[in-house]
């Protein structure tokens, strides 16, 4: 690993590699050292669990980090190029993480850079830890990857969360089932992925049909920020709403997870089951972020 950009950068091998490094350090099995060492964090677009998983994962780690959100204090603004802005910044950090509106970013600042880069989130593309995360979270509420059922509901279209789900889970044989607004739907090349891999998915108007076979249901959010009209948005906010009452017959190791900020797709009821685990979810993100880390710093190798 010199950067982490896309899921389909990373072979499975080092799919069960990083999360069991994740593992490790949670359990203190694993003890990294990155004092001297620093991360920059560029988030031109706003975010609050990533940025600060990011920086606590560092910190604890024993490093540091600076970080710059937004664009509105950025060089650019008096006609500097991204470019210059990337290359500067290197010059300073050991690390950089990025986030941006724009699909493209993060390859383009590992293009440029000399030092390892990490996908943030570019726009409706890739969130590669996110994905990681995910997947750590699903093995160990599962204590399995293989043969899941998994339902994906909610906005799957600009949701780039499910596609580095969806695209790190194809090597370990999922059954996948996916729910959204009809111009919502999980993006063609995602399927074609898919279905490259050999992954059975199916796509079904109501998601809570066959919720009682699920192992995870993952729900998004319908992102208002992806819509240019303020009235499309409002006409499909609503769409699915999970309910307590849809779990009277679940599996017993049925979990709820969900990338977070929640708006009103899960209501707070839900929060009180023994299924609701996105919050500790969000916690995992910690772990995963120090493995990323310590394996592109070079503290550990996989």
């Amino acid at each position: 690993m010199e950067h982490l950009i896309s899921m389909q950068d990373l072979e499975q091998s080092e799919l069960l590699n990083l999360m069991n490094l994740a593992k490790n350090i949670e359990n203190k099995d694993v003890l990294i050292d990155l004092r001297g060492k620093l991360v920059a964090l560029l988030f031109f677009e706003p975010s609050t669990r990533t940025r600060f998983s990011f920086e606590a994962a560092m910190k604890k780690l024993g490093g540091e980090t600076f970080s710059m959100t937004g664009d509105q204090h950025y060089s650019t603004k008096k006609g500097e190029t991204i470019k210059d802005t990337l290359k500067t910044i290197s010059m300073y950090a050991d690390l950089i993480v990025v986030r941006s509106a724009v699909e493209g970013m993060a390859r383009y600042a590992a293009e440029i850079v000399d030092i390892p880069v990490i996908n943030a989130g570019d726009g409706a593309n890739q969130h590669p830890t996110q994905a990681l995360l995910d997947l750590y979270s699903i093995q160990k509420t599962q204590q399995k990857l293989k043969n899941l059922k998994i339902a994906m509901v909610g906005d799957l279209k600009f949701g780039r969360t499910v596609h580095s789900l969806a695209q790190a889970m194809a090597s370990f044989s999922p059954q996948l089932f996916f729910s959204s607004p009809s111009h919502l739907a999980m993006p063609k090349h995602i399927k074609n992925d898919l279905e490259k891999a050999g992954v059975h998915y199916q796509e079904q108007k109501d998601f809570d049909r066959n919720i009682s076979q699920l192992d995870i249901l993952y729900m998004t959010r319908i992102q208002k920020e992806r819509f240019a009209d303020p009235e499309d948005y409002e006409r499909v906010k609503n769409t699915f709403i999970l309910k307590r009452s849809m779990l009277q017959d679940v599996k017993p190791n049925f979990k709820i997870m969900h990338p977070l900020p929640r708006v009103n797709e899960i209501e707070k009821e839900v929060d009180n089951t023994p299924y609701a685990y996105y919050f500790q979810q969000a916690q995992n993100g910690m772990f995963i972020r120090q493995a990323v880390i310590a394996v592109l710093l070079k503290a550990v190798s996989l």
